[in-house]
């Protein structure tokens, strides 16, 4: 049974992921300046619908999803957490390829990685309780929304603030490495998945066809939120890009971190958040390809 399956990854190797995401939380955040924030005080109309978007229009989506559809409790308790974590790291890539508004989509993604320290573990708590098999499931990990607060802090406030702070005071040294280390991290990320999903193998083929459906039509479900609110909220097309994707592309690797730190590597979990970080980045570049073939009205 799906739920009683829990995935090999070892604490060295939960070391390691947290290691990788905090890299590619610097390597966004070397994209940033002091005054990106200050600027966003004069104009926050995007920045609000985005977040908007992210951490009460999604998750309660998902809720929906997962009433209609009722999949296994891992499954369903799954969706809820990617739905619950921030805007993932190659969300940015993707805005720029896609003609979208850039700034606005690295200000979303470092406004909402804030925002997580928060809003993560109470989206958890909130939309798993409400539904009996995954309020099962979270009494049965007893999980602790400070223990997620401090982990999702340690791993994306602080390297965070570290590359603003480089980039506020050591601006060459940004310029030098901001793309390769972007490329490097993103590498390094993607052979990591790779790398798990190999070590578990028989795991992921028996599990994989419960799941790959469900996480096709929530990432759809994701990406159409974010266009229907920014178009709903008269944002322009510029913007309306960014907040599409940055709704699209979620942190999949910090769900990984979770489901593993938290509760045990639970199989319907875990496989929901590794193909999450495969699929949303296939979606994700189709689409920027399609965004792209126009110049969107600023």
């Amino acid at each position: 049974m799906i739920d009683d399956v829990a995935l090999n990854f070892s604490a060295s190797s939960l070391l390691l992921l947290n290691g990788i995401l905090a890299i590619v939380m610097f390597s966004i955040a070397i994209d940033l300046l002091p005054r990106d924030f200050k600027a966003l005080a004069h104009a926050p109309k995007p920045l609000l619908v985005g977040l908007c978007s992210q951490f009460l229009l999604l998750p309660a989506l998902t809720f929906a999803l997962v009433l209609v559809t009722t999949p296994m409790p891992s499954v369903a308790l799954g969706l809820i957490l990617v739905a619950a974590c921030p805007g993932g790291n190659i969300s940015n890539f993707i805005t720029h390829r896609a003609g979208g508004n850039s700034a606005l989509s690295v200000s979303m993604t470092a406004f909402a990685t804030v925002g997580a320290i928060f809003l993560t573990p109470l989206n958890i708590a909130f939309w798993g309780n409400l539904y009996a098999p995954t309020r099962a499931l979270l009494q049965a990990t007893q999980i602790d929304p400070v223990s997620v607060a401090i982990t999702v802090g340690l791993m994306l406030i602080l390297p965070l603030a570290l590359g603003v702070w480089l980039n506020h005071a050591r601006p060459k040294i940004t310029a030098k490495i901001r793309r390769p280390l972007q490329w490097l991290s993103m590498g390094i990320f993607v052979a990591f998945i790779l790398a798990a999903i190999g070590a578990n193998w028989a795991n992921f083929v028996n599990l994989a066809g419960v799941i790959v459906v469900l996480v096709i039509a929530h990432n759809a479900i994701a990406l159409g939120a974010g266009f229907s609110i920014a178009t709903l909220t008269g944002l322009s097309a510029f913007d309306r890009r960014a907040v599409t994707i940055e709704t699209g592309i979620q942190n999949s690797g910090l769900g990984l971190v979770l489901i593993f730190g938290f509760f045990g590597g639970l199989g319907g979990m875990a496989v929901v958040a590794a193909f999450w970080g495969i699929w949303h980045a296939v979606s994700g570049i189709a689409l920027a390809s399609l965004m792209s073939r126009t110049q969107a009205a600023r």
